[in-house]
């Protein structure tokens, strides 16, 4: 069902969104009809009830396609309404996550800040409470916000943010809020153009300025951020290593069918080693790497915390396979591959944001080798 919508619907629109940087908001509000925006949420919650395989599949498909359509879905479909599914109370998810589910309402997370990416402890937006404890004022900038505008005028619907709550860089110092559209002080800084990829999903910088959240928005427990965080991030770097697998798989499928069609020296070009070569070990590194999402995905019960090593793992290894793949896709193309037509110069594009958004492979080298060092001295 789902490769057939990618084949029917996301490939023809995706090379001119890309050009014109338009997110396809009508394409998007239809994954709601598929079921797809609450893949991993409760039917009680207006969802599919589905599991991380399912999660895995859908962010493949999409990607294998148009991957900046596809990070949206992941910002929207795993860092809102899986978050706010996985952490949130039962009224706070009767509130978002049937409208979030259907696409009514699009979503994101604000995490990244101008000076605090990588290093999350570091963020500067703080969330102060009132002499009651009723509510908090939230003051800050977040930067990279993927759907962080719809239309490029104004924000999104509704967003969880994190924000400090301590005064400190412990793990009870920071502590997550719904802000929605619309609320005091709340406002759209800048939509962010000119990307290196990824040009059809809208990246912004949200502000806040003194914005009035009622104690009621609080998403956990107060301090309790840190753990909603990891946990949430485990499964976004699962995703995010099925969307390199997409482009991986994408890219091969391109190059084999180029490579059996164009003719050179008097013979399709397939014939020659080179370009032999460049396919098989594409193919080879795309399967190594489907194994490994595939299992880790399969073994990922989406409430749990402690699965680090490997979601930082799989997309370690995707990431830069994808670029590679795709990279290679070009070479085998020539100047063809160097053309948005043929599609494969998007796809490398588009892969560089995988080494960088989520985690980038700097940051999975320092958690799987304090993971390795940790827990796991004898590997099974």
């Amino acid at each position: 069902m789902l490769r057939q919508f990618v084949e029917t619907q996301v490939d023809p629109q995706a090379l001119e969104h890309n050009r014109k940087e338009l997110f396809n908001v009508p394409l998007f509000r239809k994954l709601g009809e598929l079921g797809l925006l609450g893949i991993t949420v409760p039917v009680e919650y207006g969802g599919s009830g589905m599991d991380a395989t399912a999660a895995v599949i859908a962010h493949e498909e999409l990607s294998s396609s148009d991957p900046a359509f596809c990070l949206s879905y992941l910002a929207h479909s795993m860092l809102f309404v899986n978050n706010l599914c996985q952490n949130g109370n039962h009224e706070q998810k009767m509130r978002f996550l049937p409208k979030a589910c259907s696409g009514e309402l699009i979503g994101g997370m604000g995490m990244s800040e101008p000076g605090a990416g990588t290093d999350v402890m570091g963020m500067a937006t703080t969330a102060v409470p009132n002499k009651d404890g009723s509510s908090f004022k939230i003051n800050g900038t977040k930067m990279w916000i993927t759907n962080g505008t719809i239309t490029g005028q104004d924000t999104g619907d509704a967003f969880l943010v994190y924000a400090k709550t301590g005064p400190g860089r412990g793990k009870n110092d920071i502590t997550s809020f719904l802000v929605e559209k619309g609320m005091k002080g709340f406002s759209l800084g800048q939509k962010i153009t000119d990307k290196c990829g990824m040009r059809a999903s809208h990246t912004a910088e949200l502000v806040f300025e003194d914005v009035v959240v009622p104690a009621s928005n609080i998403v956990g427990t107060l301090g309790g951020a840190t753990l909603c965080m990891h946990r949430n991030l485990e499964i976004e770097r699962i995703v995010l290593a099925a969307m390199s697998l997409g482009i991986a798989r994408r890219s091969i499928e391109v190059m084999a069918k180029y490579a059996e069609e164009r003719k050179a020296f008097g013979k399709s070009i397939g014939e020659y080693g080179q370009i032999q070569e460049k396919i098989a070990e594409s193919y080879a590194e795309y399967m190594a790497g489907r194994s490994y999402v595939y299992n880790v995905a399969a073994h990922l019960d989406i409430s749990s915390y402690g699965n680090g090593l490997d979601a930082d793992g799989v997309k370690l290894y995707c990431a830069p396979m994808a670029k590679r793949v795709a990279d290679r896709a070009i070479q085998v193309l020539g100047g063809n591959g160097y053309m948005g037509e043929y599609q494969v110069e998007r796809l490398w594009r588009d892969s560089k944001l995988l080494e960088i958004g989520g985690g980038t492979n700097e940051a999975h080298h320092k958690n799987m080798f304090r993971d390795i060092s940790r827990n796991h001295k004898t590997l099974p």
